[in-house]
């Protein structure tokens, strides 16, 4: 009996990347890094936003970012809307009062250090109010099978 004959396979689709979008995802991954070194300076924001250039520019390069065991995490959490342990908006908290009561007196002028109170007080209003609380387990799903 003859063997069927096979058809070429499909060459893979090709991705279009887009070079501004990849450079910028990059520069976010970058100031996301440094978020997780200095203390006060966001991390997982700048994640979030390279995630979203790199959507844009080469999705290659966004699943790349997703997978990195933290980062991805974070940045799926944001996405599917699941907010923010408890722990970690005390902590949020806690660094925004830090970061605003250290800096104030080296404002020398009463509307900076005003507006620099006011500025610390929004940040803290939103994490408290607009972000959801995440209930459950503190533990990212990657590391709960650690226990």
């Amino acid at each position: 009996m003859p063997e069927p004959t096979r058809k070429p396979a499909a060459p893979a689709p090709r991705v279009r990347t887009r070079p501004l979008w990849v450079a910028l995802g990059f520069v976010l991954c970058g100031l996301g890094v440094l978020g997780l070194i200095l203390p006060g300076f966001p991390g997982t924001v700048w994640f979030i936003l390279a995630a979203g250039a790199f959507s844009r520019g080469d999705p290659r390069w966004e699943a790349w970012l997703l997978s990195r065991p933290v980062v991805g995490e974070l940045i799926r959490d944001y996405r599917a809307g699941r907010g923010m342990p408890l722990r970690a908006k005390w902590i949020a908290c806690l660094c925004i009062a830090l970061a605003v009561g250290l800096s104030l007196p080296r404002i020398p002028v009463l509307a900076g250090q005003a507006t620099w109170v006011l500025l610390g007080l929004a940040g803290v209003w939103f994490i408290v109010w607009r972000v959801p609380t995440r209930r459950g387990p503190e533990l990212p799903a990657s590391r709960r099978s650690e226990r």
